[in-house]
């Protein structure tokens, strides 16, 4: 995916990881900009603790949909009011 971002994604992903508190996003998003770097998946994989299909998937993901939350569902919550 090299260089695939233009010039305001990289500066919105990068303000978006600033803010974000979510780590599993961050990832996403880190995933994202250092393939755009030229980073291979099995580099960034490593650096980031991650297997490298989770790699691939993250950034096709942001390809396809610009999708960085893992949107898994949770569960439903059983604490009352």
């Amino acid at each position: 995916m090299k260089n695939l971002l233009s010039d305001e994604q990289r500066s919105q992903l990068r303000l978006q990881h600033k803010k974000e508190r979510d780590k599993r996003v961050c990832d996403r998003i880190k995933a994202v900009l250092l393939s755009d770097e030229g980073w291979s998946t099995q580099q960034i994989a490593h650096v980031l603790l991650l297997s490298d299909e989770a790699i691939r998937q993250h950034i096709l993901d942001y390809q396809t949909e610009h999708k960085l939350k893992p949107e898994n569902g949770g569960s439903i919550e059983r604490l009352s009011d």
